[in-house]
């Protein structure tokens, strides 16, 4: 069977392509978890990218097949976060180490870089379903990465709910609320709880 070998000149338009692609999820995942799903047009997103309004179908069959590769992408960055904390931190500190960085003051106050489910859970019920299945993808992971931190706690996965369910449920409040110390009270809270069951 013969191989048919791309010519350079349509390898460089597809890694220009892929290059373009992926600026405009980066910029898009940015976007979502600054302004939410409503808050995010195409023509904005475009724009953010340094592209035109008209290149984006090249891309993309839908604004929604946009939005789930940016949520896809913004919970990844999530999970690689963790990832990381995980590895540096010695095992017996390791989930204690995440809460404090999730609830810390940088990520709260850096929701255009953070964690996408406590940017975003409360319009997932609103969004396409391949925007759900994306996101509900990277939520499952989240649990499964704290479940193995948990390998010997009696009943792991529910224990991983619990303390994914505080975190951004601490996080989403402490943001809503226009009272700076009431917020820190939520996270505070959160990882005193946390804190005293290690």
């Amino acid at each position: 069977m013969t191989v048919m070998k791309k010519s350079p000149s349509v390898r460089n338009t597809t890694s220009r392509k892929e290059t373009t692609h992926k600026r405009i999820v980066e910029t898009a995942a940015r976007a979502i978890r600054r302004s939410g799903y409503d808050g995010t047009g195409v023509a904005d997103i475009m724009k953010e990218a340094g592209l035109t309004h008209g290149g984006f179908y090249a891309h993309f069959s839908s604004r929604d097949a946009m939005l789930a590769e940016a949520a896809d992408l913004a919970g990844a960055d999530t999970i690689s976060i963790a990832e990381r904390i995980f590895s540096e931190a010695p095992p017996e500190q390791a989930l204690v180490t995440l809460m404090k960085a999730y609830l810390s003051d940088e990520h709260m106050a850096n929701i255009e870089s953070g964690c996408a489910l406590a940017a975003l859970g409360s319009e997932m019920p609103r969004q396409a379903p391949e925007v759900r299945k994306a996101s509900t993808r990277r939520i499952k992971e989240m649990i499964a990465l704290v479940e193995h931190r948990l390998a010997d706690h009696p009943d792991a996965h529910a224990q991983a709910l619990v303390m994914i369910s505080s975190m951004v449920g601490a996080l989403m409040l402490a943001r809503a609320v226009d009272e700076p110390e009431l917020g820190q009270a939520f996270r505070q809270a959160v990882l005193h709880k946390f804190e005293a069951s290690e």
